[in-house]
């Protein structure tokens, strides 16, 4: 067995993480599924996705789209109270260093663009879409692997733009010094967000219902500090319908 919630954390959020997992098992326990007793953070992340095993994992859309939708269950879709967005979606905010005058996302396009990884939904797809209409991609891009470390490269001069999930900026305003340095320069198109997974051969149902006891069990301050109002269901077609910056190349 493996579970893991590895998608938002950092170290500010362990004990939140932890104490939302133990009421995950509680629940499973209750329902009568077993589940490992630590969340299995650190573990390579497909390595986890594909695990025949999974008890619970969250992947993003891009990946659950493209490889693991005929793989694993999609369990549900964690509703963060996003601005701008329905429930269970998210969005991009593109940032800047917040003394870069350029005020358009166009007078960017001989930047370089710091992104987490070519197949992460809102830090590569959802860029790519909202570039589209003024008709380029760029050309200058720096791989950083994380999230955080595309909002620092651009801060410490590295990168010019990059585009961040709007659960992680969050967090990048509320722990990173570096967040003053930066500000958002555009909001891209809402997506579905991050979907929960769990292996072909588990009751998702169940699952969803586990979900959905532990955060209504979860007390205000972890609560707050993950930022989840609930879990949703969104459908698979709605995360199969997103399109893939390669179908546009």
């Amino acid at each position: 067995m493996i579970a893991n919630l590895m998608m938002y954390q950092r170290p500010q959020l362990v004990e939140a993480h932890d104490q939302y997992w133990a009421l995950i098992r509680k629940h499973l326990a209750i329902a009568g599924i077993d589940s490992p007793e630590t969340l299995s953070q650190d573990a390579e992340e497909f390595f986890v996705w594909k695990h025949p095993d999974l008890v619970l994992s969250q992947t993003c859309g891009m990946p659950y789209r493209t490889w693991l939708h005929d793989k694993v269950q999609l369990v549900g879709t964690p509703d963060y109270g996003l601005a701008g967005c329905p429930a269970g979606y998210y969005r991009s905010a593109i940032i800047v260093r917040a003394d870069d005058t350029r005020s358009e996302v166009a007078a960017f396009k001989d930047a370089t663009f710091a992104y987490n990884q070519t197949f992460s939904q809102s830090g590569y797809a959802a860029p790519f879409w909202h570039l589209k209409p003024h008709g380029f991609w760029f050309e200058s891009r720096l791989q950083t692997e994380q999230h955080v470390a595309s909002a620092r490269a651009v801060a410490n001069g590295s990168a010019d733009i990059a585009s961040i999930d709007a659960v992680t900026w969050r967090n990048v305003e509320t722990y990173e010094p570096v967040a003053n340095q930066l500000r958002v320069l555009a909001w891209t198109k809402p997506t579905p967000g991050l979907p929960l997974i769990t292996s072909l051969g588990s009751d998702a149902g169940v699952i969803f219902n586990a979900l959905e006891g532990a955060i209504a069990e979860l007390d205000a301050q972890n609560r707050s500090l993950l930022g989840i109002k609930g879990i949703v269901k969104v459908p698979k077609e709605a995360y199969l319908a997103v399109r893939n910056p390669d179908e546009a190349l």
